[in-house]
């Protein structure tokens, strides 16, 4: 058993297996058309929805289509992880220090488009967009030739905060009421030249995919373990939180090929860090908040979660089993990402590129 779904006709659904077990009859909050008034019952009421999913004998429905789970108030994306800041600083700043001084020291981040997180199975468009001029010459209108995966993992915000109150990281699992496996999918050509100086926009405002299993942040206690060392030592109001990596295990597959495997105990920053920083300076949570790792890749090769890092910019394309190669995507390419947290699954992100508009 392992998260709370939503069916596409409405109604809420625990996960069993293969299996959906049909969970309206429990109580108004669970005969909705999404989680958000579940989200909004605070940590007692979150712990009473699973010890009622989990006993209760409903109906069972094999492989329900499924809807967003939730209402995406706001979308913040991080950029967590060590393993890709590294890869990816390496290939843009060779010779130099791959990591920007601040980045030890805070959790990066971005705030990207709630309006255009969609849910698993849904097909992405492969946008248009201003790309660099070859050779320097005048940018170009058009298709991105650089579509990318972001393997990441996001929680969602349940109880909101006070405007003007920061959210200490000891308080994470006051406001969390769980995780989903993310896809961002990004178009590496359009971030490129639109970028400097205030960072990602249509390069990844186009598409973020969401899993349509929630997994409680209640039923992963006995996958907490403690985060890799943090050197130099961060702020105190960042100290908290260490204790709250997750050992999942994390896989990208691409049609049908399983690309890379990595693990989100590996990430940087914890997602409590994360909470404390993104709410720092007073800024507000809201019900349905969902702000993500970034990218999770490892420091081997093959445990990378995006394209770009793989092939190394599109040096060292993917060899796929059925002797084609990959530098970034293609159309009618599917991507699938998945995660598991020993005996609870987090379901999957699915998605398959359609040609542009």
């Amino acid at each position: 058993m392992s998260g709370f779904g939503v069916l596409a006709g409405g109604g809420v659904v625990w996960r069993d297996g293969d299996d959906a077990v049909d969970l309206t009859g429990l109580g108004d909050e669970l005969a909705q058309p999404s989680l958000d008034a579940l989200l909004s019952l605070g940590r007692d009421g979150w712990r009473q929805a699973v010890d009622a999913a989990r006993a209760h004998d409903g109906p069972r429905l094999r492989g329900p289509a499924l809807r967003l789970p939730f209402t995406v108030a706001d979308y913040v994306d991080f950029y967590s992880s060590l393993g890709h800041a590294t890869n990816m600083g390496r290939m843009f700043r060779p010779g130099a220090e791959p990591l920007h001084p601040n980045w030890r020291h805070l959790p990066v981040g971005y705030h990207g488009r709630a309006g255009t997180v969609v849910v698993s199975g849904t097909d992405v468009r492969r946008p248009r967009g201003q790309l660099h001029g070859a050779d320097g010459g005048n940018p170009e209108y058009a298709p991105t030739r650089r579509l990318d995966v972001e393997l990441e993992l996001g929680f969602v915000v349940g109880v909101p905060s006070t405007p003007g109150e920061p959210v200490p990281a000891d308080r994470f699992v006051d406001h969390v009421f769980g995780i989903v496996l993310v896809n961002d999918w990004s178009a590496r050509d359009i971030q490129a030249w639109e970028y400097v100086p205030l960072g990602p926009f249509l390069g990844k405002s186009f598409q973020t995919s969401i899993s349509a299993w929630v997994t409680p942040i209640a039923l992963l206690d006995e996958r907490r373990v403690p985060a890799p060392e943090q050197e130099p030592p961060v702020l105190p109001y960042l100290a908290d939180g260490r204790d709250f990596a997750l050992d999942i295990d994390l896989e990208t597959g691409l049609n049908g090929a399983v690309v890379s495997r990595s693990n989100a105990r590996s990430l940087y920053w914890t997602m409590p860090q994360q909470l404390a920083h993104a709410t720092s300076n007073g800024a507000s949570l809201r019900t349905g908040d969902l702000m993500a790792t970034g990218t999770i890749s490892g420091d081997t090769r093959g445990s990378e979660g995006s394209l770009i890092e793989l092939t190394r910019n599109g040096a060292e394309p993917l060899q796929l089993p059925d002797g084609s190669e990959r530098r970034f995507l293609e159309d009618g390419d599917e991507v699938v990402l998945r995660g598991r947290a020993g005996a609870i699954e987090l379901g999957e992100v699915r998605g398959r590129v359609l040609p542009a508009n």
